[in-house]
């Protein structure tokens, strides 16, 4: 055998296989399950950690003046790599499940007062991420304080202060430099294509023959709200009014090119950025699931009991399941698209930059 390092010895598994305590059997009733409970929680925390590596290399490129190209590359492969690992955290939720609510309670109370909520590693992925304190449901923001330790309530107060991906998105938005053009500017072209669907789209509904009258109102009704909210986009003022309110996080810059690109994704230069927002949609989308699953396994093990932690359990589980999400604006970007054939025609010049073109010597 060569004199190179050794299997155990590189991944440390004696530290590994040897962290599994269980409380129960401290207290002379050894209870079975509880070493899955212990194994499935550890392994969470190591994929957690693994996310967090991902994620603050993603953190640092955007944190630089200019995101080269080729690390944009980068950023996605990454994101796509965290995508990856929230599959193992919502399957492992399965492995869990085979536990049965009567195995749980045979060490459940030696738990007490530990709470998955202390998880301090899954705090930082919130909050890099963009869940901030100000966006958290009022019981979540309660036990920051009455949860944590000391030093673990700092350390995620100083984290709070440094800017998170939703933030350095919504920069790198803005810099996007495709909205004018020279003497084009692309969004009062879209204005027009915007009303002149909307006109086309009342005057199905008012000839349309199968509708009462009733419903006739009904749907004019809604197209109404429909073209103020198109009104609202447009319109700097009452776009900040709402953002202000909570409708949206972006900047009115930030949306705007968000926009842009996903109307445009198929031009060359704008399919990145298009594949960078949607592994954002979708890491959101699954952030949701497995919060969502997670409260599910809380209400099949718990019922209406209060977590460990002294939660309301399956009830707070369930309201930051829609409470903690990060990329809602990236969800409201189908709302404002239409259909490709409406679409403003770009400018040659400006369709050529979005494009990729290489003149080489004539032979």
């Amino acid at each position: 055998m060569t004199s190179g390092i050794y299997y155990s010895d590189y991944l440390q598994l004696d530290k590994i296989t040897g962290a599994q305590e269980l409380e129960s059997e401290k207290h002379g009733h050894p209870a079975h399950d509880e070493m899955l409970f212990i194994i499935t929680h550890q392994a969470y925390e190591l994929w957690f950690k693994q996310i967090l590596f991902e994620l603050q290399s993603i953190l640092d490129v955007f944190g630089d003046p200019i995101l080269e190209d080729k690390k944009m590359g980068q950023v996605i492969h990454r994101l796509a790599r965290i995508k990856s690992i929230q599959y193992v955290l919502i399957q492992q939720i399965d492995i869990i499940e085979t536990m049965t609510p009567l195995d749980f309670m045979e060490f459940r109370d030696y738990l007490v007062p530990a709470s998955g909520f202390q998880s301090v590693q899954f705090k930082q992925i919130e909050i890099l991420l963009g869940i901030k304190r100000d966006y958290r449901i009022n019981a979540d923001k309660e036990f920051f304080h009455s949860r944590l330790s000391s030093a673990d309530l700092q350390f995620l107060n100083e984290l709070e202060r440094k800017p998170s991906l939703l933030e350095l998105t919504d920069r790198w938005l803005e810099r996007m430099p495709f909205l004018e053009f020279h003497e084009f500017e692309f969004w009062k072209e879209y204005d027009l294509a915007v009303n002149k669907m909307l006109d086309s789209d009342t005057q199905i509904i008012k000839s349309n023959p199968t509708l009462t009258d009733r419903e006739k109102q009904f749907q004019l009704n809604d197209l109404l709200m429909t073209r103020t909210r198109f009104e609202s986009l447009l319109d700097r003022t009452k776009f900040e009014e709402l953002r202000k309110a909570g409708e949206f996080r972006l900047s009115h810059g930030g949306f705007l090119s968000a926009l842009f690109i996903n109307l445009f994704r198929d031009e060359p230069m704008l399919y990145s950025p298009f594949r960078y927002l949607t592994l954002l949609l979708d890491i959101d989308e699954l952030f949701t699931n497995w919060r969502q699953r997670h409260a599910m396994m809380v209400q099949r093990m718990l019922g209406t009991k209060i977590g460990t932690g002294g939660s309301s359990g399956h009830d707070y589980l369930s309201a930051t399941t829609q409470q903690n999400r990060v990329f809602l604006d990236l969800f409201k970007l189908s709302t404002f698209l239409i259909p490709r054939a409406d679409l403003p025609e770009l400018p040659d010049e400006l369709r050529r930059s979005l494009g990729f073109f290489f003149h080489g010597k004539k032979p």
